[in-house]
């Protein structure tokens, strides 16, 4: 089945700011999300001198079948140095706010979780009054236990679709799991979490409400929502298009349900207005 044409409403701006933060970057050998996942907001945010950084390097242990980041059965080998690149990267660019996100590590013991916090821990003692959000892989009460010592600000983990199209993520994911690593932040004294759900996939209305009444009930503070876009033609295409008004009336649901903050827009992503988002609600 051909896919659907891109709509009018779906307008990236190009990616703009590439001196500042794609300087810093490969000054520190450091990866974003922004480009291995081909996000539509580089132009946004890097124009803002913004940038969610990825560590533990560019391959992915595992292999959804929406995402562009290149998979391997092992990753490359850990940056001893990787929390120090990344503090001095938040420096030169100005960074009162951080987000850190990870490839999955499933070749390493506890999935790299300890290094995560060791990054963490690293920026936050660097770099005085930075707010940082980590979203994590699909970490276990235990591998987020590490995180206590220097907790981020924001924990995130995305539950990434509706329960009935699990199967467009990895195998070794699921909708249940995601929930569980989400109960786990809060027990563990997480003040706030945060998850997202990509649209267009083929969910109903009626799925996309039950997902958001389940990820409310993990009590999950900070929900996004946005358009599924495929990377490139060796992704699964695009189901459908979701309209302007359905974001905005799928906001309106999420904030009648309690969430601190509902992002719900075509172009939102996790990491998108994550600052605006901690402060409370926002809705494009």
């Amino acid at each position: 089945m051909a896919e659907q044409r891109k709509p009018d409403w779906i307008r990236a701006r190009l990616p703009s700011g590439e001196t500042l933060v794609q300087g810093s970057l490969k000054r520190h050998g450091l990866n974003t999300v922004c480009d291995e996942a081909r996000c539509p907001n580089r132009g946004e945010c890097w124009g803002a001198g913004t940038a969610a950084f990825m560590i533990m390097g560019d391959v992915c242990t595992r292999a959804c079948r929406f995402c562009a980041v290149a998979t391997a059965r092992e990753g490359k080998p850990l940056r001893e140095d990787e929390g120090g690149a990344l503090a001095d990267a938040a420096v030169e660019l100005g960074l009162g706010y951080l987000v850190l996100t990870s490839v999955d590590r499933d070749d390493l013991a506890g999935r790299g979780a300890a290094h995560f916090a060791r990054c963490i821990a690293a920026v936050k003692n660097r770099v005085q009054g930075i707010r940082v959000e980590a979203l994590v892989p699909d970490y276990t009460r235990q591998e987020l236990a590490l995180f206590a010592a220097s907790p981020p600000d924001v924990l995130a983990h995305n539950v990434e679709t509706v329960r009935s199209l699990q199967k467009v993520r990895d195998a070794r994911a699921g909708f249940d799991k995601s929930l569980e690593t989400l109960k786990a932040a809060k027990g563990l004294g997480m003040a706030v979490t945060k998850t997202s759900l990509l649209l267009g996939l083929g969910e109903t209305q009626g799925e996309v409400l039950s997902a958001m009444d389940e990820i409310r009930a993990a009590g999950v503070d900070i929900l996004v929502m946005g358009q599924y876009l495929r990377p490139s033609a060796a992704q699964i295409p695009v189901a459908e298009y979701i309209r302007p008004e359905r974001f905005a009336f799928y906001g309106e649901e999420g904030r009648k349900r309690g969430f601190t903050a509902v992002i719900s827009s075509p172009l939102a992503r996790t990491s998108y207005h994550a600052r605006e988002a901690l402060g409370g609600s926002h809705a494009d």
